[in-house]
């Protein structure tokens, strides 16, 4: 008996002494609801248990007995009150308001009832006594632990929601939302993707937890389900090198957050420690960012986890590369809110359309998730098919084509990035060259692109990006490469006509962009991917090269 109640629960305990009872085994609620049972047979008499409760009950109060027995023509059914469960114990809506048998003596008891062929096995009733006990206690703790289970996907649900705030830049209520949990939100920041193998999540997190003191915000991907995303202190994963530094990053604690504890001087951050603990883990980390750029921190760590898969030490981080937000000067801005003004002042027909502030989510996450969008947006796929619909229509883009999805991905990162962060317009001497048609041709605003791509701090930054691919081709280690990432982006970042066009096989295709990301150190074949920013790049060449 005790054997089952350790290993097998309620549900083991109960067919066992369906098995002894020889017929039907349950624990019925006081209104009559069958909330576990078994049967020795398929065919074994099921009773009216609403009706036997009834009368159970209305026997215990009067009588003043612990136990209860009916016979019921060729069986008899035997009642004993499961004792020990006040009311609390039950989630609210477990038991039906207002049906409550009368005259019961506790109303949230419920019942275990057993059902035997006539004549009753000897030394069923004693068993039965005895089994009350550790059913009562099985029962409770499984009441408990899906208790417990809700409180975990609440708060996880709850830590998804604050960094979806922080991803579309909505700094004051995921604060708000955060005051709630713990640990605080750090910032500055450094974001952590740390790719786990199988189910692995869980232990993971334990081990991110142990590492670091519980300083860092965790949360389960929404979108991959083998990721998890940290939200660490910017001082931790520099690491504690000095008992100043460890002062420091002690001082930033909040003294109300009783799980958090301070590095020690001298230990290793905590992504280099999750990487070496967990042996078939892969880690990414972005640079040092503010809190409110907690998305572009998240993208620099996606893109260092296509790197780290290819290295030993299976952990890299972001290599310095400036944002193409940040060159583009006053004039992109001026185009950007040009570009995006029919979504900004976008008003929704009827009040259950998404507004401008709901679009303008739904593009950013799809352009950082792709497909995956449905995932991360919590919608169903023909609603954001809907949406993007809308979003085309809105701006003039055809969203099926990368150039027009690139100028969307810019405008964003414009919007989203403070203005005085961008890059003060130069003077330049020579007289402007007319810039070469916009490649799509869909949108007017959109042909104003390409002078911000000839400004000479964004064609210093396509410089920079594509260094590793058009510098020295003897030094690069992939096969054509130029010429593959120009084919690949030429074919809308698929895969297979890419592979076609190439004259190769897919895998071939896969393996060189598999490599390109190592060259590149940026994610190519999975969202967030860099193909945005190598368009934006390889176009602001190509006009600087048609203007000489």
């Amino acid at each position: 008996m005790h054997r089952l109640a350790r290993t097998g629960g309620t549900a083991e305990l109960l067919r066992w002494l369906a098995g002894r009872g020889e017929g039907w085994a349950g624990i019925v609620g006081p209104d009559g609801t069958v909330l576990h049972a078994a049967a020795r047979t398929a065919g074994a008499m099921v009773p009216d248990v609403a009706g036997l409760v009834a009368e159970s009950a209305n026997a215990l109060a009067e009588r003043g007995v612990q136990a209860y027995s009916v016979d019921t023509g060729e069986h008899t059914a035997l009642l004993f009150p499961l004792g020990g469960f006040p009311l609390s114990v039950f989630p609210q809506g477990f038991f039906p308001q207002g049906v409550f048998p009368q005259g019961a003596g506790d109303p949230a008891v419920p019942v275990l009832a057993v059902v035997s062929p006539r004549p009753v096995a000897a030394g069923l009733a004693t068993l039965l006594a005895d089994v009350v006990l550790p059913l009562s206690l099985c029962l409770q703790a499984e009441i408990l632990e899906r208790k417990r289970r809700r409180v975990d996907l609440a708060e996880s649900r709850g830590r998804e929601a604050v960094l979806h705030l922080l991803m579309t830049g909505q700094l004051s209520i995921a604060q708000q939302v955060a005051g709630a949990l713990r640990p605080r939100l750090p910032d500055p920041v450094r974001v952590c993707v740390v790719e786990c193998s199988g189910d692995g999540r869980d232990e993971v997190a334990r081990v991110c937890v142990d590492a670091d003191g519980g300083r860092s915000w965790i949360v389960r991907c929404p979108v991959y389900a083998r990721h998890l995303i940290l939200v660490m202190p910017a001082e931790d994963a520099e690491g504690a090198g000095d008992a100043e530094d460890a002062e420091g990053a002690e001082g930033a604690g909040d003294a109300g957050d009783a799980g958090e504890k301070a590095p020690e001087p001298g230990a290793a951050p905590t992504d280099e420690t999750v990487a070496a603990r967990v042996g078939d883990c892969v880690v990414g980390v972005s640079e040092p960012v503010p809190l409110a750029d907690t998305a572009t921190g998240y993208r620099q760590a996606f893109h260092a986890l296509a790197v780290a898969r290819e290295l030993p030490t299976r952990h890299a981080r972001f290599g310095v590369s400036p944002d193409p937000a940040l060159v583009v000067g006053p004039a992109g801005r001026r185009w950007a809110d040009e570009l995006l003004n029919p979504l900004l002042t976008h008003v929704p027909r009827r009040a259950q359309d998404p507004g401008s502030q709901e679009l303008l989510a739904t593009a950013t996450s799809w352009l950082a998730f792709s497909s995956h969008a449905t995932d991360h947006l919590k919608v169903h796929r023909n609603t954001l098919a809907a949406r993007l619909r809308l979003i085309g229509d809105l701006l003039g883009l055809d969203l099926h084509r990368l150039a027009d999805q690139a100028a969307l991905d810019l405008a964003l990162r414009v919007r989203a990035t403070p203005a005085p962060a961008c890059t003060p317009e130069v003077p330049s001497s020579a007289p402007p060259a007319p810039p070469a048609p916009y490649v799509s041709g869909t949108s007017t605003a959109a042909d104003g692109l390409d002078a911000i791509l000839c400004r000479p701090a964004v064609r210093d930054w396509a410089d920079q990006q594509l260094a590793p691919v058009l510098g020295d081709q003897r030094l690069t280690p992939v096969l054509g490469a130029e010429e593959t990432l120009r084919t690949w982006l030429r074919c809308e970042g698929r895969l297979g006509p890419a592979a076609a066009e190439l004259g190769i096989s897919v895998p071939g295709a896969r393996k060189r962009l598999t490599r390109l990301e190592t060259v590149l150190q940026r994610s190519l074949l999975r969202p967030p991917s860099a193909r945005y920013d190598l368009w934006l790049a390889l176009r602001s060449r190509d006009l600087a090269a048609a203007r000489q």
